[in-house]
Order: C-alpha cells, then structure tokens, then sequence
C-alpha cells in the first residue's frame, strides 16, 4: 500500500491493537443500548435459521430413504418457520434466547458443582465449586428479575464479551510487539 509516495506496511502487532480497541469501542456502544442490540441479535439469528432451514430442506430432497427425506425436510421447515418467527417477533424471540441463555447458564453450573464433587480431594474443588455457583446464582439472578432482565440479556451478554475480546486483543497485539523486538 502506498502511503504519501512512501511504502506503508502496518505492523503486526498494530493490526491486533486496532482490532482490539474497536472491539472495546462496539462494546460500549452495544452496553449503551442493550436491548436495540439484542433485537438485532434476534433478527440475524432468525435469518440464520431461516437460510439454514431452506438449505436442509433443499438437502432433504436428495436425501437417500423415506424417512430420511421426511426428516430431514420437516426439521429444515421447522428450522424455517422458527427463523420467520425471530424475524416477524423480534422481541418474544430475545426472550425465548434469554430464557434459553437461562437455561444454559443454571445447567452449565451444576454440571461444574457436580464436578467440583468429583474434584473434592484435588486443589481445583474450590475453583470448580466457586464457578458452579456463581453461574448458578447468576442464573438465579435473572430468573428472578426476568421480565426486566430478557430484554437485555442478549445485548449485554455481547456488549461484555466485546469488551472482554478488545482486552484480550490489546494484550495479544503487546505481546506481539514484545516478541517481535525479542526475535530481532
């Protein structure tokens, strides 16, 4: 790329540091409006589901039996209206994903409480325990305040994993720096 009459090479390291900060920058912007970005959600997931739906069934018609073929067109349709579904009611679909995300969180913490029993004698019991509880509390959490909290579930549970990414990045595009000045 040419930059001024100068030939301009981006750094490395520069590439993952701009990547990270815009990261951190949607983050904020996501977490300033939760629920506009958890409708957004909704709606692409709901396209998702709609293309990927057409596509199976597409794929059922070539598909080898009987009962593959019903299968596989009746699960590609029901794929196809759940996707029209998210994008006609964007806001009963966050719910239903916030309810899910629910669902997900309270299971994922007590299979980690199960496992911290196993890990009893080990030194990771009380890390695996802490972590089982916590999402499990958390899940509690958002049970409890529901009718507030699945409106904005989604879009605040992508506006933190933006930020967490950005920070990550940043810190990759450091190490990347710091390496590259150790090799030369």
């Amino acid at each position: 790329m040419k930059f001024g009459g100068r030939k301009f090479l981006m750094k490395e390291w520069v590439k993952w540091l701009i990547l990270g900060i815009l990261s951190v920058v949607f983050g904020v912007i996501v977490l300033g409006n939760a629920v506009a970005a958890s409708l957004a959600l909704t709606t692409i997931t709901g396209v998702l589901f709609l293309i990927s739906g057409g596509f199976q069934v597409v794929a059922g018609f070539t598909a080898e039996g009987t009962g593959q073929k019903i299968f596989a067109i009746a699960l590609g349709a029901l794929m196809a209206i759940l996707g029209i579904s998210f994008i006609a009611n964007p806001l009963e679909g966050t719910i239903s994903l916030a309810l899910l995300v629910l669902i997900l969180l309270a299971a994922s913490g007590v299979v980690r409480i199960m496992f911290a029993w196993r890990m009893k004698e080990t030194p990771f019991f009380w890390p695996m325990l802490i972590s089982g509880v916590l999402s499990v509390l958390l899940a509690a959490y958002i049970l409890a305040n529901f009718a507030v909290a699945a409106p904005e579930l989604l879009g605040l549970l992508l506006g933190i994993e933006l930020i967490f990414n950005g920070a990550g990045l940043v810190v990759l595009a450091f190490f990347v720096r710091t390496i590259g000045k150790h090799l030369k």
